[in-house]
């Protein structure tokens, strides 16, 4: 049977989004949904998330990364998801939806989406990095000349060794240009490869590099592979709330598939 998809990109980060609101997707069809992320024998993508109804607020977003299986939050995803909500007629210029990590609120100008991530009550400082959860695990490693990394090796090493072990954790090396303007490259787990951006990654990192003191500023720039990002949030006793994902997230095409 032949169904539509809708191909989106976050500052590079890709996906392929399905309208789910019919249950017309196999969710437990793991395969499938590696293939259709597959680059060379499917879409290409990476990820792949359904857009669900949802019983009080307007939708569900349940996301996939491209090995198949089911993840924890992706900020340019649930992004581009908003702008794909507004697309076909689901939201108009605000949204409230549920993902695997809680609620989100949502708004869309022109080609930006500006999404509210959960708040962060607890940063781990260790000796050479920093972990924190903002929705899904992340490493944050200061580093000088980042583009000289080999972040295949690199990444992979820290997402499967101790103390991630299976489980793992994403991994984003940055450097630092001015007081609110950070360079960022992520290897992210269940991608197992560089990603061009990852919005859970730089809002860790702008949370990251705020919490050791390499920056007094709460809204802070970050550069990717695929463009820039900007993180805002408020610092209290209790960690830090209020946390914003601001970047523009773009319709690349829209098309037919089977399975």
């Amino acid at each position: 049977m032949t169904h539509t998809f809708y191909k989106y990109q976050g500052t590079g980060n890709d996906f392929v989004i399905i309208d789910n609101r019919n249950n017309v997707f196999d969710k437990e069809d793991t395969k499938l949904i590696a293939q259709l992320c597959d680059r060379r024998f499917g879409i290409g993508a990476d990820g792949l998330i359904l857009l669900e109804d949802h019983p009080t607020v307007d939708f569900r977003m349940v996301y996939y990364n491209s090995d198949g299986n089911e993840s924890t939050m992706c900020g340019n995803g649930g992004r581009c998801l908003v702008a794909f909500a507004k697309e076909i007629g689901v939201i108009k210029n605000e949204a409230i939806f549920e993902a695997i990590d809680g609620m989100h609120h949502a708004f869309v100008e022109d080609v930006f989406v500006k999404l509210q991530m959960q708040d962060v009550p607890d940063v781990e400082v260790y000796k050479k990095h920093v972990f924190l959860d903002t929705g899904s695990p992340h490493h944050v490693e200061l580093r000088q000349d980042i583009n000289t990394i080999d972040i295949q090796d690199q990444g992979a090493a820290i997402r499967y060794g101790e103390p991630y072990n299976d489980e793992g954790a994403n991994v984003n090396f940055v450097e630092k240009i001015t007081d609110d303007i950070f360079a960022v490259r992520t290897y992210e787990r269940g991608v197992e490869d560089e990603t061009f951006s990852c919005g859970t990654g730089v809002t860790a990192v702008g949370i990251a590099m705020n919490y050791i003191g390499e920056t007094e500023k709460n809204l802070i720039t970050l550069k990717t592979k695929g463009g820039d990002l900007k993180v805002t949030f408020s610092k209290n006793e209790k960690g830090f709330s209020d946390v914003w994902l601001i970047g523009p997230a773009t319709l690349v095409f829209k098309g037919k598939v089977k399975w």
